[in-house]
């Protein structure tokens, strides 16, 4: 099967993405657009293009002929990515637990088995991916397609936030794997008021970033 490989600008954008995602490129990082191209092996046509992607979806603050600025997660966006969090995910524990559909339990269980492994081999960023599927299954699983979608366009902002979460508090990663023990138990036994107790300070400790940062 003949595969082309992506455009020169999603090549850069997802470069980037990547990059910012992960922490390769720290909030406060500047980068030019002669270096990216450089970096990918394309002109810097399509590294303007992806530039400007990134700057519309938050992560970016282009600076005309300079370069552009990586934003740094800022304590008001760690708030109302908590806030947001608290009120999709409490609203889907407790609409799951009382009757867990067909296959969500298996669904989180390897979740959890994905995190043990990515912990043990100290790979953080798929370690905040993993953490968030646990956590995506169980909004969809509620079942509402609106607040599935609201969830899903959090998706980069959890994934910036888990790593800085965690490379500001190593034992983080173990907590984590421990509360979502908790939750995955407490939607095994049906019990609605410990998922949601769970959730709650789960979601919250990201609070402390923003506190750390302030």
């Amino acid at each position: 099967m003949d595969t082309k490989a992506p455009p020169a600008a999603e090549r850069v954008y997802l470069h980037v993405k990547s990059g910012v995602l992960d922490r390769r490129y720290e909030g406060g990082t500047l980068l030019t657009e002669g270096d990216l191209a450089e970096a990918v092996g394309v002109s810097r046509t399509p590294v303007r293009e992806a530039l400007l992607k990134l700057e519309a979806e938050g992560l970016l603050k282009l600076y005309p002929k300079k370069g552009a600025l990586v934003l740094p997660v800022s304590a008001q966006e760690i708030a109302d990515v908590v806030e947001t969090r608290l009120l999709v995910e409490q609203h889907a524990v407790a609409k799951v637990a009382p009757a867990v559909p067909a296959g969500l339990i298996e669904q989180l269980e390897e979740s959890l088995a994905e995190q043990c492994e990515h912990a043990a081999a100290g790979d953080l960023a798929a370690f905040a991916v993993a953490d968030r599927t646990f956590h995506a299954e169980i909004v969809r699983a509620a079942g509402n397609r609106i607040l599935a979608h609201l969830y899903d366009q959090l998706r980069d902002r959890q994934l910036r936030m888990g790593v800085a979460t965690m490379h500001a508090q190593p034992s983080r990663v173990a907590k984590n794997i421990a509360e979502h023990t908790e939750i995955l138990q407490a939607l095994r036994d049906g019990d609605e008021r410990t998922a949601a107790q769970v959730v709650d300070r789960h979601v919250s400790w990201v609070n402390t970033l923003a506190r750390g940062q302030s």
